[in-house]
């Protein structure tokens, strides 16, 4: 059986692989040789909207948020942006175990 710190670890490493291969605003990720943890300083406030129940909308305005703001990047299309919030929003955020 897992421990919650274990739970903690599969969550991170679940929106981490959602960010990487599905958001990935800067285009590294095909870079075999790019770290893996380009986007982890977005896991904490991601986990903490998903653990709320925020809607998929929000989570979406908070990634172009994140890309417009934090990187100096254009959100090019809310559509896609809405596809990664959907994924992640699939994703069981409880550390019960």
């Amino acid at each position: 059986m897992a421990t919650k710190e274990q739970r903690a670890k599969e969550i991170i490493d679940a929106i981490r692989a959602i960010l990487v291969t599905e958001w990935d605003p800067i285009g590294v990720m095909n870079d075999p040789e790019w770290p893996r943890d380009e986007y982890d300083a977005y896991i904490g406030e991601v986990y903490k909207f998903l653990a709320r129940g925020e809607s998929e909308e929000f989570i979406a305005r908070h990634l172009c948020f994140i890309e417009e703001k934090m990187m100096g990047l254009g959100c090019p299309a809310m559509h896609s942006r809405l596809l990664v919030a959907q994924k992640l929003k699939t994703l069981n955020v409880s550390v019960q175990v």
